[in-house]
């Protein structure tokens, strides 16, 4: 692909405008952000664990993460392989930042536009700002990398680095927000604008509807394969529709008392699960979906029936929650600790707030290199540290390492720790996570 530099319009109202024969997208400059992280989706701190991951230099990422925060990234232009801003230090002198992404041929294009029009789903989503994870696997399995990997975001700046510096760096965590914003972001930075990309989604739908031509098959001596295949057996009938909801269970409302040890209520909140689950599978099934199940212990299969309790009515709500509770061998107010954990992470996430262990070995090694990159000496919180639990001395704010080197926010609340957001690669990301976390996001009511 041919990085060499084009020539750039003056347009920086945040309109589309034509670049070279290829698409352009200008958006304005953002102002500082205070604490929190730059990327809030799972797709934006993809992006960004391609430059953390891949930056020969922490510090200059650091930097770069300071600069973005202070709103020293000028208005952003993407386009097919390349997005540029003017970035500015501290003393106020600009340098114009380049960050480059391969473009995907024209064969991975095709590949990708035929995977997308397969589920309606994954271009709904798209259309609303969300970037569907199952296209990402799929796209994966046939051999295109939609988002970036390790090493794939080069960099060019005008202060002569010849790696990621600062001013690169500040540019990429600006791009991790649009990307928050916008999926087509990445689209276009692989060589596609949303209009093309839409054009061609629906051209491919449109021939997808279209009768099939009859195509003559030779014949030789015999009778065609077809032809006596489907004499034996008719075709399959077209797949059902899907229901509009899960179904409604029987009513256990009876004049015959229950017998010894069954609870009507209990019986009539599984049943309603397992019908809402019924319905989530039937529609991966239709989707063309190949999940596999993850079999999740009696302990986990609690706190995912308990984070189902949400909107039912509040007796109904205690008394099932308070058997779950039970039965997991939780308290009321521990189980209501593992329902957070269990909706920002599922089992991943609950095994962090239930289960300490020691950071040994490789992952020790891991786990230092990320703290001590993850600031500047002079802004490096005292962190006092028991297992996998690093303690900000002098405030209510811990962070906690999985076993995937992930780090989550955790705050104390009420004298105990709770789960206090989504993980993050950089400790500094989850640090700020803490921090920012309101006091009102209390555990859910079960």
């Amino acid at each position: 692909m041919n990085h060499g530099d084009d020539t750039e319009t003056s347009r920086h109202d945040g309109t589309t405008s034509r670049y070279d024969g290829a698409t352009e997208r200008v958006f304005a400059a953002r102002p500082p952000e205070r604490g929190g992280s730059l990327a809030r989706t799972w797709w934006g701190r993809a992006w960004l664990a391609a430059l953390e991951d891949g930056a020969l230099d922490g510090a200059q990422v650091r930097a770069g993460r300071r600069l973005a925060r202070a709103g020293a990234v000028g208005a952003v232009s993407v386009r097919p392989g390349r997005v540029t801003a003017v970035v500015r230090d501290r003393d106020g002198t600009g340098q114009r930042a380049d960050v480059l992404l391969a473009e995907l041929s024209q064969g991975q294009w095709d590949r990708l536009l035929d995977l997308a029009v397969e589920r309606s789903g994954d271009v709904a989503a798209l259309l609303d700002g969300e970037m569907p994870p199952q296209l990402v696997e799929d796209a994966a399995t046939a051999g295109i990398d939609l988002l970036p990997g390790l090493g794939e975001l080069e960099a060019s700046c005008g202060c002569g680095a010849w790696d990621h510096c600062g001013h690169t760096a500040a540019l990429c965590y600006q791009v991790a927000r649009l990307l928050d914003d916008d999926p087509f972001v990445l689209l276009l930075l692989r060589g596609r604008s949303p209009r093309a990309v839409l054009d061609d989604l629906q051209a491919r739908g449109t021939a997808a509807a279209a009768p099939e031509p009859a195509v003559a098959r030779p014949r030789r001596n015999g009778v065609d394969a077809a032809q006596a295949y489907a004499a034996v057996r008719p075709p399959l009938p077209a797949p059902p529709e899907l229901p509009g909801q899960p179904g409604l269970p029987p009513s256990l409302d009876a004049e015959t008392p229950p017998a010894a040890g069954v609870d009507p209520t209990a019986l009539e909140f599984l049943a309603a699960r397992t019908a809402d689950e019924a319905h989530r599978m039937l529609a991966e099934a239709l989707g063309g979906s190949t999940h596999a199940c993850v079999e999740l212990t009696a302990g986990q299969d609690a706190v995912r029936l308990a984070a189902g309790l949400a909107g039912t009515p509040r007796a109904f709500r205690t008394a099932v929650g308070q058997r779950l509770a039970t039965g997991s061998g939780r308290t009321r107010d521990g189980l209501a600790s593992a329902v957070r954990a269990w909706r920002y992470g599922g089992a991943a996430a609950l095994s962090v707030l239930e289960e300490e262990w020691a950071v040994e070995g490789e992952a020790w090694a891991r786990a230092r290199s990320a703290l001590e990159s993850a600031w500047e000496d002079d802004e490096r919180p005292v962190l006092r540290v028991r297992g996998n639990r690093w303690t900000v001395a002098g405030t209510s704010c811990q962070l906690r390492l999985d076993r995937d080197g992930r780090w989550w926010p955790y705050r104390k609340e009420r004298g105990r720790w709770a789960p206090a957001g989504d993980a993050a690669r950089d400790p500094a990301t989850a640090l700020a996570t803490a921090m920012s976390f309101g006091d009102g996001e209390g555990d859910a009511q079960v």
